[in-house]
């Protein structure tokens, strides 16, 4: 069935000038037409005009929909209208590690195939730990300011000596960066430990022992992941790495 057969018809009011086009605006097109509907889409083709617009419908924002002569308002308005989910600013989210340990992990797969011919290799599993540490270091490093605000809210040595909290995500990703090499493994491993150790003390203290809830700095000074399991996950990891680096050169070379 094309939508002109469905006879449902939503219009359309978005911005659309030359120096802007709302991706909001194309975002609740593409949702209506989706779910069957005609548009009649009308282009706000200039502030004067998306001002008249705002005014006339006494709205704050464009864009606006309308269906069956209703106003159903913006495009988290319509999501609702269609029973989406539309999220809170400050709702917590664990997509974000989701999506950097799930990359890694196949990233460390390719890796080993790449320079093994097969997955099943302990280096897989040692370029998922690094890998997974230079990702979250990048998360960390777009925004060293923001991270090291939320990372005062709990970590411990930072509290005493602020510049460790931008110390810290460089630190990370450097330690990440020589245990994929198996390079100097010598610094790369003291850093990891010294990290990951004062880390795993700071998280278990502020959620499990003074029962805190904070949001997590290890993806960034903007993100919405609960502190808890997570970051300590992150740091012990960066512990075992630590340890086990050292042992695997000496043992197996």
């Amino acid at each position: 069935m094309t939508q002109s057969d469905t006879g449902k018809t939503a219009t359309l009011y978005r911005m659309v000038m030359p120096e802007h086009i709302c991706p909001f605006g194309l975002k609740s097109k593409d949702l209506l037409e989706s779910h069957g509907f005609t548009v009649d889409d009308h282009h706000l083709k200039t502030r004067q005009e998306t001002d008249a617009f705002k005014k006339e419908h006494n709205v704050d924002t464009t864009p606006q929909t309308f269906i069956e002569g209703k106003r159903i308002g913006g495009h988290d308005d319509l999501r609702e209208y269609f029973g989406q989910e539309v999220k809170s600013a400050d709702e917590t989210s664990y997509k974000p590690v989701i999506a950097i340990f799930s990359t890694a992990f196949f990233m460390a797969l390719a890796v080993s195939w790449a320079a093994f011919g097969t997955v099943f290799t302990i280096r897989a599993f040692e370029w998922f730990i690094a890998i997974s540490m230079c990702l979250l270091a990048v998360q960390k490093l777009q925004d060293v300011e923001s991270f090291s605000t939320m990372f005062l809210n709990y970590d411990l040595l930072a509290r005493r000596w602020v510049k460790y909290g931008y110390i810290y995500p460089f630190g990370e990703a450097l330690a990440g960066i020589l245990m994929i090499a198996g390079a100097l493994i010598w610094i790369a491993a003291p850093i990891a430990l010294f990290i990951g150790t004062v880390g795993a003390v700071s998280v278990f203290k502020a959620v499990y022992i003074d029962k805190r809830e904070l949001k997590c700095a290890c993806v960034g000074g903007s993100s919405k992941v609960p502190l808890g399991f997570v970051s300590l996950t992150e740091n012990l990891m960066m512990v075992a790495m630590a340890i086990w680096m050292p042992i695997r050169i000496l043992l197996i070379g």
